[in-house]
């Protein structure tokens, strides 16, 4: 899209105009989602944010070299907004689709095969279009959403063939108090004891102590007594208001954190194509294949590897925190014009970081409840599409004066710096929590 925005604007500004534009309809679309998410299902906003991009991309098809700049842009507006609604959507629908337990695996299955579509998108754009030019690789991205819908459809026939309900199931309805001790009222949603066997004896009845969940903390839910109906989610015309319940200060530093990582991973977004032509002038696009292909190898086994991990420290907001240092560090040393050797070692360390991260982030977010998820995730979304924008800018101006490795050192820092700023935090709030039990007071208190 960037190439074809480059042939139809002619100017480098009406490139970072057009990227512009479809950060920005993301960004809103991210504040949107959760309002959207409350009136429609999930499978539905997925199917016609498939179809809307599918339709835009047989327009730009068959408009080809052709397409005005207004075509184009109403084009990446849609694109922006569409790719926002559909990953909302995606992310908060998946404990309602394959059950609570099994939300870390989807999420690692999804990202895995985000990574296997980067490395095959960046193999075949160049003979895709070398071949049929702008409007072969167009048609391919709208067959590919046709075959997305096509999947949505069948899967939401047989999701609803199993009695499954777009709104939130029992098994996934309670939220589990993070680790930290930082939750609030917001981030805590009624149990209702799906999948958890009670006995009853006489007229009483009995519950089951639940199992602990780490990926929400580690705490058991609250257990339910067996027998009692669960009230099914009602969709409400006053529903929207249950969207505005407080959120714990943890769950707003990890989604500030997000968006931090998204502001320093656009500098080596930016910086690659630069260090490909100058470092190898005759390939370029070989170059960053590789690079790519290597980080997609880091991330597939970060899922092999948190697929056997079910301690609590594996998932935790410390996990996610430092699974961003390490993504910034690996990413940074890749630009430092180490051996080619060292440079594939970071590159894979930073896609095993990065999957880590990714599949741990969202699998917390998803602990909490329906509304509050899709409004975690929206919240999610624009902090990243905004980060990633602004980010683009400044790299884009600082690799005006500064060679890559110090802007993507540099940048990369700033995700260092939040993720420490949250491990502090984490230390502080369980230390505090620690001597609460205990009966101690800080000196600081004590003092006053």
């Amino acid at each position: 899209m960037g190439l074809f925005s480059y042939t139809v604007t002619g100017t480098a500004f009406g490139v970072g105009a057009v990227m512009a534009l479809r950060l920005f309809c993301g960004f809103v679309a991210g504040f949107l989602s959760s309002t959207l998410l409350t009136w429609v299902a999930h499978h539905t906003v997925m199917i016609g944010a498939d179809v809307a991009r599918g339709t835009v991309m047989v327009v730009l098809a068959l408009g080809g070299g052709r397409t005005s700049t207004w075509v184009l842009a109403a084009a990446v507006a849609v694109l922006g907004a569409g790719n926002t609604f559909s990953n909302v959507a995606l992310r908060s629908w998946i404990p309602a689709l394959v059950g609570g337990s099994a939300r870390a695996r989807a999420n690692g299955s999804l990202v895995m095969g985000r990574s296997l579509a980067t490395v095959v998108g960046f193999a075949s754009a160049a003979p895709v279009i070398a071949f049929g030019g702008y409007p072969l690789a167009f048609a391919c991205n709208a067959a590919g959403f046709a075959v997305s819908a096509g999947a949505l459809l069948v899967l939401q026939r047989a999701a609803h063939g199993e009695g499954a309900e777009d709104a939130e199931p029992a098994a996934d309805a309670g939220a589990v108090k993070p680790a930290s001790g930082t939750e609030s009222p917001g981030t805590e949603a009624p149990a209702t004891g799906s999948g958890m066997k009670a006995q009853a004896t006489g007229a009483g009845t009995k519950a089951q102590e639940p199992a602990a969940d780490p990926v929400a903390g580690g705490r058991p839910k609250e257990p339910v007594a067996a027998g009692r109906p669960q009230e099914p989610v009602r969709r409400s015309r006053f529903r929207w208001r249950q969207t505005a319940a407080p959120l714990s200060g943890v769950l707003l530093m990890m989604i500030v954190l997000r968006g931090i990582d998204a502001f320093a991973s656009s500098s080596h977004n930016v910086a690659l194509p630069v260090v490909a032509h100058d470092a190898h002038p005759g390939e370029p696009a070989l170059f960053m294949t590789r690079f790519w292909a290597t980080w997609a190898v880091g991330t597939f086994l970060a899922h092999l590897v948190l697929r056997r991990r079910k301690s609590e420290a594996a998932w935790g907001e410390s996990a996610f925190a430092l699974g961003t240092c390490a993504m910034a560090l690996s990413f940074a040393a890749a630009f430092w014009g180490l051996p080619a050797a060292v440079v594939v070692a970071a590159a894979a360390s930073a896609g095993f970081a990065d999957g880590w991260t990714e599949i741990v982030y969202a699998s917390r977010l998803q602990a909490a409840a329906e509304p509050l998820r899709s409004r975690l995730f929206g919240l999610s979304a624009a902090a990243e599409q905004s980060g990633f924008a602004l980010g683009t800018i400044a790299t884009a101006a600082a690799l005006e004066t500064l060679p890559a490795s110090v802007v993507v050192s540099a940048f990369h820092g700033v995700a260092v710096c939040g993720a420490l700023a949250l491990l502090t935090s984490l230390y502080v709030s369980t230390r505090r929590r620690r001597l609460s039990r205990t009966g101690e007071r800080p000196q600081a208190l004590s003092r006053r």
